[in-house]
């Protein structure tokens, strides 16, 4: 089974976390998708986010449709600063047998090298690159590993998936929010009837 993984806040979640997912399913052969909402980043600890109830049924109602993608509460029931490490050592006892990708955005290759165990995350998984910047500046230290999506290993890869980009941010659909602007084209309908009904990112929120 191929399993791949995209985590984040999802704060929220929108059509840049779905797109480009959808575009390469069919390229990279997942069998399933899951997207986990994280109880906090550790790049984000500054910020103070929607609850995490509000923020699982935002993604599980942004894809109920997909029959590949599932929404898992793995990171929130953790309660605490969300690593990917930590999250990989539950998933790996889960589904040994599985390859799992963890799905990232081309902006986030220069941080790697902050992220907690990086040299673990390479035993326990593979990762997959989607365009959001449409760079592809790869760490020197990871140069050696990048590797083609068909003929990836079940880890300690790093392959490039072509898709078409999607320029969205949660930051400027929260600001649209609070100024009373729409976000129709930017969000899945039923997220932005969720936001509406429960009223989330007007003014005096985060």
């Amino acid at each position: 089974m191929k399993i791949g993984i995209c985590g984040g806040t999802f704060d929220p979640f929108h059509r840049g976390h779905l797109d480009p997912v959808l575009a390469v399913c069919e390229r990279v052969q997942w069998d399933r998708v899951l997207y986990i909402p994280a109880y906090k980043q550790p790049f984000k600890t500054h910020r103070d986010a929607v609850s995490g109830y509000h923020r699982f049924a935002m993604t599980s109602l942004a894809i109920a449709e997909h029959d590949l993608l599932y929404a898992s509460p793995l990171e929130l029931e953790r309660g605490k600063v969300s690593y990917t490490v930590d999250t990989l050592e539950e998933l790996r006892r889960m589904t040994p047998e599985a390859t799992i990708d963890w799905i990232i955005g081309d902006d986030n290759l220069d941080k790697l090298l902050e992220w907690k165990s990086l040299d673990r995350i390479l035993e326990l998984a593979h990762f997959v690159v989607l365009t959001r910047s449409g760079g592809q500046a790869i760490l020197p230290v990871l140069s050696s590993r990048v590797t083609s999506v068909e003929s990836r290993p079940s880890h300690g890869t790093v392959s490039f998936a072509e898709n078409p980009t999607v320029p969205i941010s949660s930051t400027d659909i929260r600001r649209r929010v609070r100024d009373g602007e729409s976000i129709e084209a930017l969000v899945p309908p039923p997220v932005s009837r969720y936001i509406h009904h429960y009223g989330l990112y007007r003014k005096g929120q985060s």
